[in-house]
């Protein structure tokens, strides 16, 4: 780990839920990555994939994560699929990150958000 990050912040939400210190409706994990359904979806499809490890949020991002990113990235479209949106063309998700307060970002922790499902959704 680099200064960027630590193993986990205990005064965090989602390194709680990471943990299992806060309950959450698990999609999937792995070593590296945790994924749970938004408690507050905006879409008929809407979970969370967060590192384990606790980065504050894609501006602390450097070439040491890509490898994690990369994981994420191409996790997505599968359980995308599994949790119920339809293949693309037709179908499809958006993937959104929120960075800092001007981004919108709420939980200093990276998060990517995968919504889908049929329109009109909640917001976005």
């Amino acid at each position: 780990m680099g200064e960027r990050e630590v193993a986990h912040d205990p005064d965090c939400l989602f390194c709680k839920i990471v943990q299992g210190q806060i309950p959450s409706r698990k999609v999937h994990e792995d070593e590296q990555v945790y994924v749970f359904h938004d408690i507050h979806p905006w879409a008929p499809v809407h979970f969370l994939m967060v590192p384990k490890q606790h980065i504050p949020s894609f501006a602390q991002l450097g070439p040491e994560h890509a490898g994690l990113m990369g994981h994420m990235m191409t996790l997505a479209p599968r359980l995308a699929l599994q949790e119920g949106c339809r293949p693309y063309p037709e179908g499809g998700f958006r993937i959104v990150s929120n960075t800092g307060a001007e981004g919108g970002q709420e939980v200093h922790h990276l998060h990517v958000h995968v919504m889908g499902g049929p329109r009109p959704w909640l917001r976005g």
